[in-house]
């Protein structure tokens, strides 16, 4: 006998929640490679014949491709369509990963994490607008919280995913392993995300776009190229100057343009305005931790790949524990006084791994990591909400995405400053032994300070500014 075929209401409820899973699945694929490349950094280093200390370019490249494309996802998921897009950046970032996992240099590495990038770029974002789309606006929050889990996920398993590739197997599986996860997303997307009716778009502020762009990869490759590309010292000069006068240019641009990419009146909000230069101020220090430390571990402390992944777990496992709490003490203290004291904790767990030595108890390793973990996390959501949470149902998208461009320019901009510290450094100390130590001593102090800089942005907030909206908001922006 048949089974009674599925009534109408019920099978649309399925595809809805497959439409979840495959969003999920697709911002579980982005957060899966941001993070667990950082492990398999020195065993990369050894294959292509680089030192482990100059391999930050292999982060950077992720993730300045990432911020410089964000700012026009939505201007192509409507003039292409969100479901062909989606696939497009699929198949952009398997073809990326395969290409990662063939590259025979450092240079060609570099190049292919640039499509992979391009390809992640694109996931959470235009994943997310299918959601907004979808969803009904009073089960949007609960369809954006299911699909963020996958984001905490990822960067609990990628460090140790990544070691234990790079010892059972060699590093080129880190990003082989995409390639069976793209083919069912890609498979998946044809079933079941919705092909949506043609939505009119404007004309692209292309000429704005190019400026914002330009300007964030000269100075972000000036900030590389201090280290990694070995450029001359006016060269860097040079790219900076450019850089700077590039975004100058967009913000001239921007004001005088109806339609422009980020409107400069979003910058009259003042929680936005203190909140995205906090973000960007703060993570230039803090984003650098999941470069620095399983490099520490792995080149000063002897750990394998698979145990220094292991180490990471305490600063995941911290991170999602204190999500509950972060809301509550918002509320009882306020941003101001909450971001400005939590900043100078970041800087100051960031400080204590100078104290890091070879013979110190794992219980010390891992109390230290779970403790960066938890203020880390803390500093995120604060951030993030207080950021987004006086925008308007007009402004809410824009500023979402320029906060997503900010985080991923600052992740990408302190990866490439902590590894010019650390090629200062080296040149200072030498690489062996007790100097290679040293180095990443003096290193962490300086991205400390970095990060506690930021804590006087923090102080210009209003004193009185209502923590209210914080508990509407942390759900929306939770995987940043």
């Amino acid at each position: 006998m048949a089974s009674p075929l599925p009534t109408p209401d019920l099978q649309h409820e399925r595809d809805q929640r497959m439409l979840l899973w495959l969003v999920a699945l697709g911002f579980f694929m982005q957060t899966l490679d941001a993070t667990i490349v950082n492990t398999a950094l020195p065993a990369m280093a050894r294959s292509l014949g680089e030192s482990p200390l100059r391999m930050q370019s292999v982060v950077v490249a992720y993730s300045l491709t990432m911020a410089m494309l964000i700012p026009a996802t939505g201007w192509v998921a409507d003039r292409f369509g969100t479901r062909r897009v989606y696939i497009g950046a699929i198949v952009l970032f398997v073809i990326g990963s395969v290409l990662c996992a063939l590259a025979p240099s450092l240079t060609m590495l570099v190049a292919a994490r640039v499509v992979q990038g391009a390809g992640g770029a694109m996931l959470l974002p235009v994943g997310r607008l299918v959601v907004l789309r979808t969803f009904p606006r009073e089960r949007f929050l609960q369809a954006m919280s299911f699909v963020a889990i996958p984001g905490l996920v990822g960067p609990l398993i990628g460090p140790t995913l990544g070691g234990w590739l790079v010892e059972v197997a060699s590093w080129h599986w880190i990003f082989l392993i995409n390639v069976p996860v793209g083919v069912i997303g890609a498979l998946a997307t044809l079933r079941y995300m919705p092909a949506p009716a043609p939505v009119s778009t404007g004309r692209f502020d292309l000429a704005g776009y190019l400026l914002l762009a330009f300007g964030m990869v000269a100075i972000s490759l000036a900030l590389d190229g201090l280290s990694g590309l070995g450029l001359r010292q006016a060269s860097v000069l040079l790219l900076m100057i450019f850089g700077l006068a590039s975004l100058t240019a967009y913000w001239l641009h921007a004001l005088r343009r109806p339609d422009p990419l980020f409107s400069p009146r979003l910058f009259r909000v003042g929680s936005l305005r203190i909140g995205l230069l906090g973000n960007l101020f703060s993570r230039l220090g803090s984003s650098c931790m999941p470069f620095l430390i399983p490099l520490l571990l792995q080149v000063s402390l002897g750990y394998s790949p698979a145990q220094a992944g292991m180490m990471m777990l305490p600063v995941v496992l911290a991170s999602m524990s204190v999500k509950r709490i972060t809301t509550p003490l918002i509320i009882r203290h306020g941003y101001r006084r909450v971001l400005t004291v939590n900043t100078l904790l970041v800087g100051l767990a960031m400080a204590s791994f100078a104290l890091v030595s070879p013979g110190q108890p794992l219980v010390l390793n891992i109390l230290q990591l779970a403790v960066f973990g938890a203020v880390n996390s803390m500093q995120f959501t604060a951030m993030n909400t207080l950021t987004l949470k006086d925008l308007g149902p007009d402004t809410a998208s824009s500023g979402n995405s320029l906060l997503s461009m900010v985080q991923m320019l600052a992740m990408g901009m302190g990866v490439a400053a902590a590894g010019a510290v650390l090629a200062a450094f080296t040149a200072h100390f030498g690489m062996d032994g007790v100097q290679t130590l040293q180095t990443f001593r003096a290193t962490f102090v300086c991205m400390a300070l970095i990060t506690m800089a930021s804590a006087a942005i923090f102080w210009q907030l209003d004193e009185r500014d209502s923590a209210a909206t914080a508990a509407n908001r942390e759900q929306d922006v939770e995987a940043g």
